[in-house]
């Protein structure tokens, strides 16, 4: 039987700016079609991560791979939505031509896109249930629309990684339950999708796997595996409200 290539492979990676270390050996392998969250505190080398895989970071050391690829070349099968702070929201562009943008790079510079083009443009909008604003320019969206409108480029440009930078940061519970139903329903086609995320409270919830890390990798696996509170206190250095639930519910079940 002929093993499965991991969609994401990293190889002792190690990523310094300057003379602080931002990653510090770490290795890890991601299946496809797995929805991974990547936690740790502030500062602990989440973004820094997402960057090595795409490729806007080089390493000191290390290897990263897609499909077996090194990065580099496997660049077009991975998409990519920013945090909100990093987008500029006065810029004059509409929703339907954000969606546009991931198909790009998928023709030469000098041809124009085709209507298939444009027909993957509006279906990843159907997806995340944006066509309806298509003609609105995109800093007149809520925050949560925002991201769905980044998260259908993502989708257009038919990526088979998604890499997402906090997507669920600075909005409302339902707008957050929408996210979480695009990406679910993103990873049923097969594709992979690894998304940095902050709320410890919701990360068991939400991903089939998740990565901690804190400058190297402290634990990877499923949320069970990693969400102990002892492993959580080291890398957040304190007690935190979730450590309490988590004790709770491990008490509560001892009782059973």
């Amino acid at each position: 039987m002929t093993q499965q290539v991991p969609a994401i492979e990293v190889k002792n990676l190690t990523v310094s700016y300057g003379p602080v270390p931002a990653l510090l050996d770490v290795s890890l392998s991601i299946e496809p079609g797995q929805l991974v969250g990547i936690i740790g505190p502030n500062g602990s080398g989440k973004s820094t991560f997402i960057k090595s895989l795409l490729g806007f970071v080089k390493p000191d050391f290390g290897d990263v791979l897609l499909f077996g690829e090194d990065a580099e070349k496997a660049k077009g099968r991975v998409a990519y939505v920013p945090q909100r702070g990093s987008v500029d929201w006065d810029f004059p562009i509409t929703v339907g031509e954000v969606a546009l943008m991931g198909r790009y790079g998928k023709q030469p510079w000098w041809r124009e896109l085709s209507s298939e083009d444009h027909d993957i443009a509006e279906h990843a909008l159907e997806q995340v249930r944006m066509a309806d604003y298509r003609h609105r320019q995109i800093g007149q969206l809520s925050g949560g629309q925002q991201q769905r409108v980044f998260m259908a480029r993502a989708i257009a440009q038919g990526g088979d990684i998604l890499l997402l930078d906090e997507p669920f940061a600075g909005v409302d519970a339902a707008t957050e339950k929408a996210i979480l139903d695009v990406l679910e329903s993103t990873r049923e086609t097969g594709r992979t999708l690894v998304v940095v995320h902050h709320d410890l409270a919701t990360a068991s919830e939400y991903f089939d796997a998740l990565v901690l890390l804190k400058q190297r990798l402290f634990a990877h696996g499923t949320p069970e595996q990693v969400m102990h509170p002892e492993l959580l206190s080291e890398v957040y250095e304190g007690t935190l409200r979730i450590f309490a639930s988590l004790q709770n519910e491990a008490a509560a079940g001892g009782d059973g």
